[in-house]
């Protein structure tokens, strides 16, 4: 009692926490909640991204800013190291030619013109002086030789440039004057290098026989900030060995040269136009902790800076130059406007969402209705698809009675008219089943799942079939059938849709009570008096493929692919202006409902559309009110011979049927004054294997004969030249019927089943000729000419499919029973099966099925209907199985030594349906039945089904 209480009370509080949740209320809440925590986290992601773009920018900026200091650092080190090869260069032709030639080759005019001349290869330098080594023992002696007394460097003076302002050295161990100097530093000649202390401590670093840079100092006259590199200069060549001392002992000289590196930087940054760019600034770093500024300002900035190193050649000092942009980085408005449009375009998705999920919780209150709907729908589909089972299988059901009974007809002792007076209404009777299947047909397209089989068939006997179910429809209307002799015999597809297309249009036309219908097939490629058949058409301008490029066609996919042109054409009303766009649509008709001319429920039109798109192809027609349509579709099927150019080159009059055997090398004349009609009577005649000549002119043609130039068997004349000429050619008849050079032709008459030859035109006692009704077919046609003539086709039962004695053998002595509730399909099952030599039992009900095939008996095989009252298909089944397995396990436990010699007793059961949907193919199997066979059956199909048992 109080479980029950404690689980009331627990429902009820769930009820109310899940009617919370759900409400609007709460669903506006949390809603609200998640848009704050959205508007925030995309601010946070609007930052991020301004950080991370600027970022971006700034490295950008400096690797922009490092690439332009780099390439200034290495132009200006390049032309530093070119200038030093030079003096270096320079250095030793003074010790050649000073030092090396007594007298000396060089003497100030000389050095002056010679480094003034050759400047252009020290662009960085400001000049270039010569200082000889001088011991004090030498001099005096050195003085009075060049007239000058050594001076001081270190005097200080207004004008201390002026080298006679300058003291006279004082007394020391070893001088160092300079005698050659270029004209821009001629002031320095008398001038002491080594009583400067920066200089003399430059010299004196010679002694490692490598050139040395001085810190940066003030140049005597232009008072500018430089640098002066100094070489030694040696009497002799030393080894790459030599100690100080050595060098010291051998040095002659001091070459040195002047860098004016203010002027130097500011022309090279002009030579790059870049001093707007960029501020540079070289400093001299050998003391780090106090660099002394060789070039630019020291105006400190915080911005973007940049430091290249520079190298001079001189190890013991270091050089770098710093750059910085002139001008301060612009604000980041890009990265400013993509952030803030970041963040816009978030808070309106934001608002898009809310507002979203405010509708969802509106749209789930209809949800559940719609979902009631939606059952209710289910429930609708599954009620037409059982009505549909339904009704398909009461109408299969009469129908399996009626070509039942035709098939067992045709097993009877029938002339050539009587049999095919019984494949008409068979052909009738199958089609009728494929009008009611349209229904089915439209469902399964609806659901995608109609297929096409690809079977082989007989493209002319599929039309003569179509013809042959129109011939009592076209009373008052006309029917030719022409087919193309490259069109090959045998194909390989779906006949039963290809004549359902055929069938739907020729009933489309037939609905039109006057004029003629002509339907012509050839291939799409085909070429009729030069011009592609295509274009005598209107109907196939609209379509896509055209035989202009047959190459590119549809037949080209496909080996041996044949791409048939079919074309229906009739006159009469046409079709309106107004429907012709929608004529295919599904259920449309010409008119309303109340007031349209014609029959019709719109579904075969929808339904050929389709089915020539699944055969690869298009349809489409052109018609003009009042005159007539043409309707034109192609289908895409594969060649049935195993040589499709043998096939496509062999005439129409050589096939090997049987109707044409004894008409073989019989010739007939065809008179008729119209040649399209002439081709189509000429086509027909020639199926049989008759060789046929056609003429315009009735006297002409039958003096033809009476003379006897032509051996003619037969003369075929068409109505309306007999109606016209009967009175005036009772003497050319006679003179015919009495010709005395062989055997007379026989006289044939094609008149058209609505208008019959007037008696009043035959005179008394004149040679009536035979009666040939059209449309002409194969079958009719052969059946005529053998009354007339007295030919009879010999072996000719049931189209050729009388089954070979080896095949009887296979049922003969089974016991098959077959179980069904209609009378009809008992006798059409018995009667098919005992053709093959079975012995059947029949019983009409499940109930009575289930005792006669409870283990033991004595049953081979079984056949049962599904729909059956009391007990169906599928429960009679199931209870057979399992009384089966019963007495399988019983068997096997009375007497298991003896088991082995007992066989399981399992009868194949094959179900009999009208419904041959997926969902009863299923119900089989779960029934554990071995196969079905689909109503309206033949003996031929119960066969095949059941005869794979007993292989």
């Amino acid at each position: 009692m109080w479980m029950g209480k404690l689980w009331g009370k627990n429902s009820k509080i769930q009820h109310q926490y899940y009617q919370y949740v759900g409400s609007e209320r709460a669903t506006q809440t949390w809603s609200k909640m998640l848009f704050v925590i959205w508007v925030l986290g995309w601010i946070l992601a609007s930052f991020w991204l301004f950080w991370y773009t600027t970022s971006e920018a700034t490295e950008k900026q400096k690797e922009t800013l490092a690439n332009i200091c780099d390439e200034r650092a290495r132009m200006l080190q390049d032309q530093f190291n070119v200038s030093m090869n030079h003096i270096q260069a320079m250095s030793i032709l003074i010790s050649t030619f000073h030092h090396g030639k007594n007298p000396s080759a060089i003497d100030q005019r000389t050095f002056a013109r010679y480094t003034e001349r050759t400047a252009f290869e020290r662009p960085l330098t400001s000049g270039v002086a010569y200082a000889v080594r001088v011991l004090h023992s030498e001099r005096e002696l050195f003085e009075k030789q060049q007239g000058w007394s050594i001076k001081r460097m270190d005097t200080h003076h207004k004008n201390d440039f002026a080298s006679e302002n300058h003291e006279p050295s004082p007394i020391q161990e070893v001088y160092a004057p300079v005698i050659f100097a270029q004209d821009t530093v001629a002031h320095v000649i008398s001038l002491d290098m080594l009583s400067g202390k920066e200089d003399r401590d430059n010299i004196l670093a010679r002694e490692l026989g490598k050139g040395v840079l001085t810190a940066p100092l003030r140049l005597i006259k232009t008072n500018r900030l430089g640098v002066i590199l100094t070489f030694a200069v040696y009497k002799t060549d030393l080894s790459p060995n030599a100690t100080p001392k050595e060098r010291i002992q051998v040095t002659d000289g001091y070459l040195g040269v002047i860098f004016d590196i203010e002027s130097l930087v500011e022309k090279l940054l002009h030579q790059l136009a870049s001093k707007q760019t960029i501020l540079v600034n070289v400093y001299d770093t050998t003391n780090q902790s106090d660099p002394i500024s060789m070039y630019g300002s020291n105006v400190p900035d915080g911005g973007l800076w940049h430091i290249s190193s520079l190298n001079f050649g001189d190890p013991s000092r270091k050089h770098e130059m710093q750059c910085r942009f002139k001008q301060k980085p612009p604000w980041p408005w890009l990265e400013i406007t993509a952030s803030v449009g970041m963040l816009v375009i978030a808070l309106l998705v934001g608002h898009i969402l809310h507002a979203t999920m405010n509708r969802i919780a509106r749209v789930e209150q209809e949800f559940e209705t719609m979902a009631k709907l939606k059952k209710q729908a289910e429930a609708a589909d599954i009620a037409k698809s059982q009505f549909l089972a339904t009704v398909s299988h009461e109408i299969r059901t009469p129908m399996n009675g009626v070509l039942g009974m035709l098939h067992m007809l045709m097993d009877t002792n029938l002339d050539v008219t009587q049999q095919d007076y019984v494949r008409t209404a068979q052909a009738s009777g199958k089609a009728l089943v494929s009008l009611i299947n349209e229904v089915l047909d439209q469902a399964k397209i609806e659901s995608g799942k109609l297929e096409l089989e690809a079977v082989s068939f007989d493209l002319r006997a599929v039309l003569d079939d179509v013809l042959s179910l129109f011939s009592g429809k076209s009373q008052e209307k006309r029917s030719r059938v022409y087919i193309s002799n490259r069109a090959p015999e045998m194909l390989i597809g779906d006949p039963g849709r290809f004549r359902q297309i055929i069938t739907n249009l020729m009933g489309n036309s037939i609905k039109i009570k006057k004029g003629h219908i002509f339907v012509t097939v050839h291939l799409a490629d085909e070429l009729i008096d030069g011009y592609p058949v295509v274009y005598r058409r209107r109907s196939w301008k609209q379509f896509k493929y055209s035989s202009q490029d047959a190459s590119n066609g549809p037949s080209s996919v496909v080996p041996d692919g044949i791409n048939l042109l079919v074309s229906v054409e009739d006159t009469g009303s046409g079709i309106p202006v107004e429907a012709q766009a929608r004529f295919f649509t599904l259920f449309m008709q010409v008119g309303p409902s109340i007031s349209r001319l014609h029959g019709g429920t719109g579904i075969g039109l929808s339904i050929s559309k389709h089915l020539v798109g699944l055969m690869k192809g298009e349809i489409g027609f052109a018609s003009e009110p009042r005159i007539g349509s043409t309707f034109t579709f192609t289908a895409l099927f594969t060649n049935g011979s195993s040589n499709s150019n043998k096939l496509k080159n062999h005439p129409i009059n050589k096939q090997s049927s049987s109707l044409s055997l004894e008409f073989q090398g019989m010739r007939a004349l065809v008179i008729d004054p119209r040649p399209i009609r002439a081709s189509v009577s000429k086509y027909h005649i020639q199926r049989l294997g008759i060789l046929v000549a056609t003429t315009t002119d009735l006297h002409q043609g039958l003096s033809s004969v009476i003379s006897g130039h032509t051996v003619t068997d037969m003369i075929l004349i068409e109505q309306e030249v007999w109606d016209k000429d009967a009175t005036s050619l009772v003497h050319i008849i006679n003179k015919l019927m009495n010709i005395d050079h062989g055997t007379p032709p026989k006289l044939f008459l094609l008149a058209n089943c609505i208008s019959l030859p007037r008696s009043s035109n035959i005179a008394t006692g004149f040679h009536t000729p035979s009666v040939i009704m059209k449309p002409l077919r194969a079958s009719m046609l052969a059946a005529s000419l053998q009354r007339a003539m007295g030919v009879v086709i010999k072996g000719f039962r049931r189209n050729g499919e009388v089954p070979s004695l080896s095949l009887c053998n296979l049922l003969r002595g089974r016991k098959i029973l077959v179980v069904n509730d209609n009378n009809v399909n008992l006798r059409v099952a018995a009667g098919a099966l005992k053709k093959y030599g079975a012995e059947v039992v029949c019983v009409d009900s499940g109930k009575k099925a289930i005792p006669l095939l409870t283990p033991p008996h004595n049953f081979d095989a079984c056949f049962m209907d599904i729909q059956m009252p009391e007990v169906d298909g599928f429960a009679a089944t199931r209870i057979i199985r399992d009384l089966e397995h019963s007495h399988n396990d019983h068997s096997q436990c009375r007497d298991g030594e003896a088991y082995a010699n007992l066989s399981n007793q399992r009868v194949p059961i094959l179900a009999m349906t009208a419904d041959v949907s997926q969902a009863t193919n299923d119900l089989c199997q779960k029934s554990r039945m071995d196969g079905y066979v689909s109503k309206p059956f033949e003996a031929e199909q119960l066969y095949r089904e059941v005869s794979r048992f007993f292989v």
